[in-house]
């Protein structure tokens, strides 16, 4: 009797997981099915290497929808949906204050910091100096007559206002009046809208050096200088030490400008709250902040922040509170 018994229990409980396995997999199947479409990603230029590794992942999962990932300088990137109008699903900024400045409250109301990075000098074999440059003389080789160097421009690109800090955390680091001065504006300063446009100037050797995030530097195979951590921006222990660089850029309005205070390099995803789709933006940022999403963002070189963290846990759509401490 007792074996008749536990044999219709083992046989009860095996019934049950595979029913439940079915059901999970019928719904998840019925999800993939139900989000379909085109999906505008607009995003930092910084990370359009991870975030096409990511969507290869994710519409392994989601076939039916076509993500569009465009990249661009952070601001410039908002400020296509704050201004231009355009529609838009995901926005991901490569520095999480300019969400909150650029597009509260009428255009988004919440943002999650996903991942970090750092600032880095990049360079080829066939830059000037090339053998002599190092983590304690790079500014001055680069104001050497002849040597051009690279940054994105910090009205577009957060990238263009951190190499702007960098130089001013400079003089303090190495002790050195001037540098920022010396640096901004001179012969061999070269500008571009976002500092991916700058990989193909220096490759081509238009350029000596560029100023570059950590991992795009990585993703395109530069050589780069590993710069002090109390100037690259990205030790949360210097966070007070960065906090003497201060940047103005473009704000909302014309003629208005904003005040961007040096701190640890964080990047941030929102959805614009006008995007008519919302369930399809979320499964984005589910998928991204998932550890699928996160293995594909950290092979192509994209260092992730695990916890995320919210802006506000309580506006968050609910799939994504799991995500954030």
């Amino acid at each position: 009797m007792r074996k008749l018994f536990r044999k219709n229990i083992i046989s009860f409980v095996m019934f049950f997981l595979l029913t439940s396995a079915m059901v999970i997999g019928v719904s998840g199947q019925a999800l993939a099915g139900e989000v379909s479409g085109k999906l505008p990603v607009f995003i930092a230029g910084s990370l359009s290497a991870p975030f096409k590794a990511v969507a290869k992942e994710y519409n392994k999962q989601y076939p039916n929808v076509d993500v569009q990932i465009e990249g661009g300088g952070s601001a410039t990137t908002i400020r296509k949906v704050t201004e231009l109008k355009r529609e838009c699903g995901i926005i991901g900024s490569a520095d999480y204050k300019i969400v909150p400045k650029l597009m509260f409250p009428d255009y988004a109301d919440w943002y999650i910091i996903f991942a970090s990075n750092q600032m880095a000098l990049c360079f080829t074999e066939k830059s000037k100096f090339a053998k002599e440059i190092n983590a304690d003389n790079w500014y001055q080789l680069l104001q050497k007559d002849g040597v051009a160097y690279g940054r994105s421009d910090p009205d577009q690109d957060p990238c263009g206002y951190r190499t702007l800090m960098l130089w001013q955390l400079a003089e303090k680091h190495y002790n050195v009046n001037g540098i920022y001065n010396k640096l901004y504006g001179a012969k061999g300063d070269t500008m571009r809208g976002k500092s991916v446009d700058l990989i193909a100037l220096l490759q081509s050797g238009d350029l000596d050096y560029a100023f570059e995030y950590d991992s795009v530097a990585k993703q395109h195979g530069l050589k780069y200088i590993t710069l002090p951590e109390r100037i690259n921006l990205s030790s949360a222990k210097h966070e007070g030490f960065y906090s003497q660089a201060k940047v103005r850029i473009k704000g909302k309005k014309p003629g208005e400008t904003i005040e961007l205070t040096g701190e640890p390099i964080l990047y941030a995803i929102t959805i614009p709250r006008n995007f008519p789709d919302q369930k399809k933006a979320i499964s984005w940022v589910d998928f991204l902040l998932s550890d699928r999403g996160i293995k594909a963002m950290d092979a192509s070189g994209q260092s992730s922040v695990r916890p995320a963290v919210a802006s506000d846990k309580g506006k968050l759509p609910e799939a994504l509170k799991k995500y954030v401490k």
